[in-house]
């Protein structure tokens, strides 16, 4: 498989680390389907994009809507055949999350809906297209704050930051990570968690340590993982994440 015939769908493409994901994997050649709700902030993400000649184009894609999720599957088989690269990164958070005594726990299945059945059923939908692929890539967005050893450790800089439907959304993502790969394990194809670090995005309130190009780095790396690649793995900008 070269570089240039290689197809690959972001979720949540349309601004921040999706965006700049978008970005180098189009610079490195991957002809790049954006995944968003909004078709106005898709179409200038693909402007944006486009005026600097690269491969991109959108497709509507709302991860907790299953007829959104169905009809993105159709655009891709009809328009691509299969998918080769497929990276989990639609994700939000909430206001009214917190810690376990006080969030409300509406707020946490509304973060669970989207950043863990939302990957969930977007990655079983276009499940049939990646086995199509020589050597599918999947890659799922998750954090530090998904880990469970981290979120017992009081020597974490991440211990404090008790947000029980976020943290748990990417412990669930975790969670599909291990168990995807293991369903893989006989097969050329890959899953991997990817913590991008600390970003500077709307996500973050623009708070945080790298700007969405740095942080696009390591999930475009795992993205463009060659053979013989490892599945299964939790890692972040300084090495292997303990689960």
């Amino acid at each position: 498989m070269t570089d240039t015939n290689r197809i690959a769908l972001v979720t949540g493409a349309n601004k921040g680390i999706g965006l700049e994901i978008a970005r180098q994997l189009a610079q490195a050649g991957v002809s790049v389907i954006i995944g968003a709700r909004d078709p106005g902030r898709a179409s200038k993400a693909v402007d944006t994009l486009s005026s600097d000649g690269l491969q991109v184009r959108s497709v509507a894609l709302d991860v907790t809507d299953h007829g959104s999720i169905a009809a993105a599957v159709e655009t891709v088989r009809a328009e691509h055949g299969r998918l080769d690269i497929l990276v989990n990164n639609a994700g939000i958070v909430d206001a009214e999350d917190g810690p376990p005594s006080s969030a409300v726990p509406d707020a946490a299945r509304r973060i669970m809906e989207t950043n863990f059945v939302g990957t969930l059923a977007v990655t079983q939908a276009m499940l049939p297209l990646l086995r199509l692929s020589s050597a599918a890539r999947i890659v799922n967005l998750s954090s530090s704050l998904g880990s469970l050893a981290v979120n017992g450790d009081p020597a974490s800089p991440y211990y404090s930051a008790r947000l029980i439907g976020y943290n748990a959304s990417k412990a669930a993502l975790n969670m599909l990570t291990v168990q995807l790969a293991a369903e893989l394990r006989d097969t050329p194809h890959v899953v991997n968690s990817v913590s991008p670090g600390y970003v500077k995005t709307d996500l973050t309130g623009h708070n945080g340590f790298m700007t969405p190009e740095e942080g696009a780095k390591l999930p475009v790396y795992y993205a463009l993982l060659g053979p013989d690649s490892v599945s299964g793995r939790f890692v972040e900008p300084g090495g292997e994440t303990p689960w």
